[in-house]
């Protein structure tokens, strides 16, 4: 039986060649559809610890029962304040219709209410562990969130308003809707909505070509558009599980052409999407071809004495992160010689301590990194259809029942915009990179713990020396920033933070002129002290607008005198811009 060893963490990873372990792996994957993915003995676990401990808790039960019993006879009392809205005050959007205020569908609400607040309180019981009291919890919320009043046609008072008006016709058109997606036969108004934004056309249009390439990503270089640019490169990492047109949307939201716009020269990483040939990608791999090898790229056309502004996005952040340590490491890095340096770095919406990693490491654990080994394994990667179940999931609320809801009773289609159209068009991850990047950040926080292995060596971020800026969102439920935050602990350079509206994509994706929009800023100077993030919250600026200026006012300080633009030389260009690579889409 071979075996092959993992850079990081020393993980071991078999082949299947006993017919015991395939048998093992086989009935994992075979199981997972049924379960969505998810580990049921990591839920059997988490559930069985609650249930022991509550046993054995009898002054607990005796609590319980008495909210019980004060909750209930809340909801049966059948009062209600006839001269008050009670609808219009709730805030849950679920039930802020007006309807809801009158009966019995403000008992219904009440109920529901009141069994949310139960289970806040009874999901966890002292001495269960950490990781599998925030299970119970969670999926008491996942359980609630599918039984509410509003999912429902019979208890919803807006649907069944709508029902009478309309003469059911919307319920018709929700039924045309639920067999087109239950038989996979799409409705010519989903073919339409699926056709709006297409990369190249509608989104990823700034003029640019692609002036590199190898077997895991395409370097794209974008037009100036000024004639005089900063000579320091913008050099842009996006996530691993996404195509990069996230920072190149629509024209009036791109970063990339607000960027240009401001003088300067941008270049941009592009990633392959990987099918089963390429299981064997590591995340040395990646942060070989997709990182160091394209700085080398870059260092060819603008010089190796220039240097560059490196940018990160998620994950992409957290590899920029390593690369960034590698380099500053005595001894850096194979070939480190021939690549230019780093001016400055910026972190959007990527974490470096993984130890309080946001609702994404509720589904992470020994149990759950097995299971999707079962599945990777057998197929040589994660694929997109996949990783969108698992954000459905911690979301079920908004992207699964409210959706259905409003589709399938309503018949009201969602509608997408750019934002939405790229949060769908989704990239695989092979299977040996997923298992590797799960494991040494998520589940052992190697990176934090200057555990993490470059070619063999650990790297710490705290060898990091440029300027830092750092961005958090405030509603991120993928990078909550708290985490984003502690990038202060491990490294000691000059670190301007900036906490910003929105989520983890719509508070990065953030133009100037985009309505309600601010932030808050701060500086902290190298080997500055620690502050706790509500401190720094407390006391940090706040700002109205758009932190894309601040910014770009960040990197032009950190740049050198404007000089002529030049433009794409047609020997180094390979194709124009998106390239092929975020065009490539595989069967699921």
């Amino acid at each position: 039986m071979t075996k092959q060893i993992s850079s990081n963490n020393n993980v071991v990873r078999k082949e299947d060649k006993r017919p015991t372990e395939w048998l093992d792996r086989r009935l994992h994957a075979a199981m997972a559809p049924l379960t969505g993915g998810l580990s049921p003995v990591s839920l059997s676990l988490a559930l069985a610890d609650w249930a022991w401990h509550l046993a054995m808790a009898p002054g607990r039960q005796m609590e319980l029962a008495a909210l019980a019993a004060q909750l209930a006879n809340d909801t049966l009392r059948m009062q209600v304040d006839a001269g008050k809205s009670a609808g219009a005050a709730d805030d849950d959007p679920r039930f802020r219709d007006e309807a809801w205020a009158a009966w019995p569908f403000s008992q219904l609400r009440l109920g529901f209410h009141n069994a949310e607040a139960f289970w806040r309180e009874a999901a966890s019981v002292p001495g269960m562990t950490a990781h599998h009291a925030d299970l119970t919890q969670f999926f008491a919320r996942q359980w609630l969130g599918m039984m509410t009043p509003a999912n429902w046609l019979a208890t919803n008072p807006v649907v069944l308003r709508d029902a009478v008006e309309f003469g059911g016709t919307h319920l018709l058109k929700g039924a045309q809707h639920w067999l087109a997606d239950v038989s996979g036969v799409p409705e010519p108004e989903d073919l339409e909505i699926a056709g709006r934004f297409v990369a190249g056309r509608d989104v990823a249009v700034t003029p640019g070509k692609v002036v590199y390439r190898n077997r895991l990503v395409e370097l794209i270089r974008y037009q100036p558009q000024t004639a005089k640019v900063h000579p320091e490169p913008i050099f842009m990492i996006p996530s691993w599980i996404m195509k990069f047109y996230i920072l190149d949307l629509s024209p009036h939201n791109s970063m990339v052409h607000y960027l240009v716009s401001q003088g300067h020269t941008v270049y941009m990483l592009s990633w392959r999407n990987p099918d089963a040939a390429d299981a064997e990608l590591s995340m040395d791999d990646y942060l070989r071809l997709g990182v160091f090898d394209t700085l080398r790229a870059i260092a060819e056309q603008t010089g190796q004495d220039v240097p560059v502004h490196a940018v990160g996005y998620c994950l992409g952040g957290t590899l920029l992160a390593i690369a960034a340590a590698a380099l500053a490491r005595k001894g850096s890095v194979a070939g480190g010689s021939q690549l230019p340096t780093l001016k400055t770095l910026t972190l959007l919406a990527a974490q470096t301590d993984f130890s309080e990693p946001g609702e994404l490491g509720l589904l992470i654990d020994e149990s759950q990194i097995d299971l999707l080994d079962s599945i990777t394994r057998r197929q040589g990667y994660l694929s997109g259809k996949q990783m969108a179940g698992s954000f459905q999931f911690l979301h079920s609320r908004e992207l699964v029942w409210t959706r259905r809801m409003r589709e399938y009773l309503m018949g009201e289609r969602e509608q997408p915009n750019d934002l939405m159209a790229w949060n769908a068009d989704t990239t695989r991850m092979p299977a040996r990179m997923h298992h590797e990047y799960l494991t040494s950040l998520y589940l052992h926080n190697a990176l934090a713990a200057n555990r993490y292995l470059v070619e063999g060596r650990s790297v710490a971020l705290g060898d990091i020396e440029q300027p830092v800026f750092v961005l958090g969102t405030q509603r991120d439920h993928v990078s909550p920033w708290r985490s984003v935050f502690k990038l202060h602990q491990l490294c000691e350079a000059e670190i301007t933070f900036v906490l910003t509206s929105g989520g983890h994509n719509a508070g990065v994706v953030s133009e100037p002129g985009h309505r309600n929009r601010s932030y808050q800023m701060a500086t902290r100077p190298a080997h500055g002290a620690w502050i706790e993030p509500e401190q720094w919250a407390a006391s940090a600026t706040q700002h109205a607008g758009s932190w894309w200026t601040a910014w770009q006012q960040w990197l032009a300080t950190h740049s050198s005198h404007p000089k002529p633009a030049q433009a794409i030389s047609g020997k180094t260009a390979l194709g124009d811009a998106p390239g092929e690579y975020v065009m490539r889409r595989y069967k699921e």
